[in-house]
């Protein structure tokens, strides 16, 4: 049986482009899927639907965890992080995804420890920001912490910055970052 899960897609949405799953075949019996209008509570929606079984692909957006790492023990400044993929010299808030059974401040406090080694003395929920270019829901902290860095082999580095000096880009975790 083929699953059908593969690379991901750019599709326009309703807030511009956005990746998604490249779903090609229902991943319960194998029928190629197509773009299908049906009812739903809403309305009549267009989604990948499989016409031999009825499974749909739903495309919700995935939950994303950023912190805003302020190192209670480096006279308060803010730890921003260059991704290793990443090119260019961009910095930026450490994220990761949420883990099955575990709340959001407990993922973003083990996301922390595991790029950074810092341990979260106290956590606050800044806010929740929509990313429809990455179909994404980010959920950001606060996140006093201390310790010595040690950076995961997913960051090439990381600059201290006074919170006065950090300049937030418009999206995603900018807006948290802002806030």
């Amino acid at each position: 049986m083929r699953l059908g899960f593969g690379r991901r897609l750019a599709v326009r949405g309703r807030g511009g482009l956005m990746l998604t799953p490249a779903y090609r075949f229902c991943p319960l019996c194998g029928t190629a899927l197509a773009s299908i209008v049906a009812q739903e509570d809403s309305g009549p929606k267009e989604r990948l639907r499989c016409p031999s079984c009825g499974w749909t692909h739903w495309n919700n957006p995935t939950p994303v965890l950023a912190a805003v790492i302020e190192c209670g023990d480096r006279e308060g400044r803010l730890l921003l992080a260059r991704n290793a993929a990443w090119s260019g010299r961009m910095f930026g808030l450490v994220t990761g995804f949420m883990e099955a059974g575990e709340t959001p401040a407990e993922g973003i406090a083990r996301e922390v420890a595991e790029e950074t080694a810092l341990q979260v003395q106290r956590l606050a929920l800044i806010g929740v920001y929509d990313f429809q270019r990455m179909n994404q829901i980010i959920i950001a902290y606060h996140a006093l912490a201390q310790g010595e860095i040690a950076l995961s082999p997913e960051l090439a580095e990381y600059k201290l910055f006074a919170p006065a000096d950090v300049r937030c880009w418009r999206a995603g975790t900018g807006f948290a970052l802002a806030d």
